[in-house]
This record gives C-alpha cells, structure tokens and sequence, in this order.
C-alpha cells in the first residue's frame, strides 16, 4: 500500500471538507446566533490537520491500486465523521457529549437520519442548517465529489469510485473520463436540490426550511429542522412534493442521466430494476392502505391513505420523514415498514438499504435453483431484462448477503447483551444498518435514551451500511495487508 499516496489524498480531502464549515459559519454570523466560534475553530482545526498532512507529501505522484482506494474510502469515512462532530463537541447549544455528537455526524454523512438531538426546534439556525448539509454532501457520497477533484492534483481516482459507488454492477461509466461521471452525477444532485427546493419553498415554506429539507429530501436522509419532521408542516402539497423527489432520489443516476441526456423516458422503462422497484412500491402502498383503512385506524379513510402513501415511500426510499405516529399502527404495518427499509431502493442512488437489484437477482437465482431441480440437464440463464448477468455477479450478490445476515445477527446479539430489548435492537440495528432513521420500541421517537455502547455499535452500523460492508470489512481481512 502507498502510504505517501494515502497521506496525501486524506490530507486534500479534510481541506475539502473544512470548506462545509463556512455555509453554517456565515448564517450563524448573519443571524447572530451562539454557534459561530465554534465553526471558526472547526474550520481552522480541519484546514489545518489537512494541510499538515498534505504538505510532507505534495510532490508524491503514484497510482491508487484496488487496496489503496478501499483503504482511503473506509478510513476517510470515519475520519469524516469525526471531522463533522467538531461542531457539536465546541457548541454550547446543544451540550452535547463525544458519543453523541459523533453519533450525529455519521448519521448526517451515512444519510441516517437519526438523531438523539431533543427540541431541535429550539436550536441554533445555523446548528440546524449544518445537520441538513451533512446529509445532502454524504447523498451522493464527498468521495464522489472528491474524484473530481483528485485528477487535477495528479492522482487518478477510478479506485475511489469503484470503492465508493454502492450497488453489485460499478463498471459501467456514463462518460469516458471517471472524473466527467463523477461531474455528471454531482450537476444532477445539484440540478434535483434546486428544483426541489423551489418547489417547497412556492407550497409554502421558509426559504430555510425549503432549503434545509430540500437537502434531506434529494439525499434521501431523513434529518429536519423541526422536531415533527414534515408533519410539521401539516401539507397535502408539501407531503406531495416530497414523496416525488424522495422518489427521484431512490432511481439509479444514471437512469436520471440518460434520460436527461436523451430527453426521453425510455431508459427508467427500459431498466429491470427501475420496473421492480415502481412495482414494489406500488405493491407495499396498496398494502399499507388496505391495512389502515381496515382497522379504522384513522377516522377519514382520506387520512389514512395520505399517511400510508407518505410512510411508504419515505420507508422504502430510506429517507426516513414522519407525518405520523407509524410506530403505533395496527398489526404488521411498523414492522412491513422496517423490511421495506432494509430492502431499501435501487443501486447507483442515494438510497440505502440492500438494493432492489441485489433482491431481484437472489430472486431470478432462486428461480433458477427451482427449475434445475426440474430440469438438471437445462441451461438456465440469470437476465436483468435482455441482458445475461455474469456469474461473478451473482455470487457476489450472495456472498454480500451471507455477510449481511451473519453480521446483523452478531451484532443485534451484542445490542441484547447490553441491555437492549428484542424490539429495539432488532429495529435499531435494522434502520442503522440500512440508513434508514426510524425505528421502533424505545427508539420510535430518538435514540438520546440508549447506551453509549449501544449508540457506537449504530455509529458503525450505519458506517457499514454506507460503505455496504465490504468496503470496511475487507480492512479486517490479513490477506488485504499482505504485500
């Protein structure tokens, strides 16, 4: 491994990221609130490690090998997630501890979106806006981000994106030049942030709110400046807007380029994935509906489909908003909810979860499985559509999830072991490892209540969730650090 190289590239990415810090500087400075020293110092602490481990290593000019952008991904996303709690360690409002402001910064980065923050209403504005941009630059992924810069310095960065992209198929480039890919997806981030936020900003609200949910929306996140999250607002037209864009952020980007860049809708028609994916959220709404209305959960039958629509795509699509108590619905429903979470949407968007293709292809291959049984002597191809998919892919695709399985067991074990119910650390386990937010049992309102112990294992779950474990567990591996 090219230590030097990594040195170098950590080095240029906290520069990078110390650069965040100044949006939420500027608004604390604007609106005189207490929180604008302590991004001051966490400016000046991140340009200032970032430069001291830039400087040694300026002229080094190497190649990233497969190990190097692995190792530069998982160690860059736990020193982010460091660098983003600096804010919430040196604020005096909110107070809070080591644990719990590192447990919010990597719920920001890793799109989460759970918080143990109580009365958010009642914090800083510019506390409040710097928690919706950590989700919005994790969306997308700040590696991402950072491949389009990294070439202008002289080291190429198809490793990291390889590293970084989540989903089983990474290969396929949408331009020649990784850095124009990374470009690409970075102008439809933006261009979806826009228009999102001009959308609620003209149903009717704040600027600051348009903006800050419009963040949280795109990418999928789930965080809010207020404590009620889009209930808040308590708007058919804003709950309409949302589900669209939370929608948009759970397709594949590059099924948003294509189409973009051919001005047709053909490609999401075209896409395997795209298709189970509309199938599959239309299937879980009728069933949350027909549920709801059922049980006479709700008095007007026009307010249980609102709620079930809004939850189901919100869970589905990861993001994680509330407009309703779903904690406390009838029968199956909060738990279908948390499998829709961890099912999550499709590979190549800012969703979490498994990802729809990995779903259909252990479905295709069950498939397969049956009618070999049938016909032994048969040749059965797995398909996504008209194409045949490689065989590597599918054992990939279920060695990921034997890996999936066998951690969520070890960990949710631990949970127990420390004190947590059944309920709660099945749950907790589920939407940290999936990215999704919500949970159930203690954790159905926030997670401030639970073991130090307890919010570091959903820190590294959500990290594993993320990075889709094996881009952090490889690092585990002795194999990974041979020469």
């Amino acid at each position: 491994m090219h230590i030097d190289a990594v040195q170098r590239i950590l080095g240029v990415l906290l520069m990078v990221f110390s650069v965040s810090m100044l949006p939420p500087a500027l608004l604390a400075l604007l609106v005189h609130d207490s929180a604008l020293i302590p991004f001051l110092w966490a400016f000046s602490l991140l340009l200032g490690l970032g430069t001291l481990l830039w400087l040694p290593v300026r002229q080094v000019r190497r190649d990233l090998k497969t190990r190097d952008g692995f190792f530069i991904v998982a160690m860059f996303w736990v020193v982010l997630s460091l660098a983003g709690a600096l804010p919430f360690v040196l604020a005096s409002d909110p107070q809070m501890s080591l644990t719990d402001a590192i447990f919010e910064s990597v719920s920001g980065l890793t799109t989460t979106g759970a918080t143990v923050i109580v009365g958010i209403d009642e914090l800083p504005l510019s506390i409040r806006y710097y928690r919706q941009q950590l989700q919005w630059l994790g969306g997308m992924g700040i590696i991402v981000l950072a491949v389009a810069i990294l070439p202008m310095l002289g080291i190429g960065g198809m490793q990291l994106y390889r590293a970084e992209m989540p989903g089983p198929i990474k290969d396929a480039k949408l331009t020649p030049r990784i850095t124009q890919t990374a470009k690409v997806f970075w102008y439809l981030y933006l261009g979806l942030t826009v228009i999102c936020a001009t959308a609620y900003w003209l149903a009717g609200m704040t600027p600051f709110d348009a903006i800050s949910h419009s963040f949280a929306t795109v990418s999928t996140a789930g965080f809010s400046t207020h404590d009620a999250s889009i209930g808040y607002f308590d708007s058919g037209l804003i709950e309409a807007i949302a589900i669209v864009f939370m929608f948009a952020g759970g397709v594949n980007f590059s099924l948003h380029f294509i189409a973009w860049r051919r001005l047709s809708l053909r490609a999401y028609a075209a896409d395997s994935e795209f298709s189970f994916y509309v199938r599959v959220l239309l299937t879980a709404i009728l069933v949350v509906v027909f549920a709801l209305l059922v049980s006479g959960y709700y008095p007007h039958d026009g307010h249980a489909i609102r709620h079930a629509i809004f939850q189901t795509v919100s869970f589905s699509t990861t993001t994680g908003f509330t407009t309703a108590g779903y904690h406390s619905w009838p029968t199956f429903v909060p738990l279908l909810l948390l499998f829709l979470g961890m099912v999550g949407a499709c590979a190549g968007s800012t969703s979490g979860g498994l990802k729809l293709v990995r779903v259909l292809l252990l479905f295709k291959q069950g498939q397969r499985e049956i009618m070999r049984l049938i016909h032994p002597q048969a040749q059965t191809m797995v398909k996504l559509g008209a194409r045949e998919v490689n065989e590597r892919v599918i054992s990939a695709v279920w060695g990921f999830f034997a890996s999936y399985v066998g951690l969520f067991v070890f960990m949710l074990l631990l949970l127990m072991a420390i004190g947590l119910d059944q309920v709660t650390a099945f749950s907790g386990l589920a939407s940290s490892l999936s990215n999704l937010g919500p949970a159930l049992g203690d954790l159905s309102a926030h997670y401030a209540d639970m073991p130090a112990l307890a919010k570091w294992m959903f820190s590294l779950a959500m990290i594993l969730g993320r990075l889709e474990i094996f881009t952090l567990l490889v690092l585990f591996t002795p194999t990974f650090w041979r020469r």
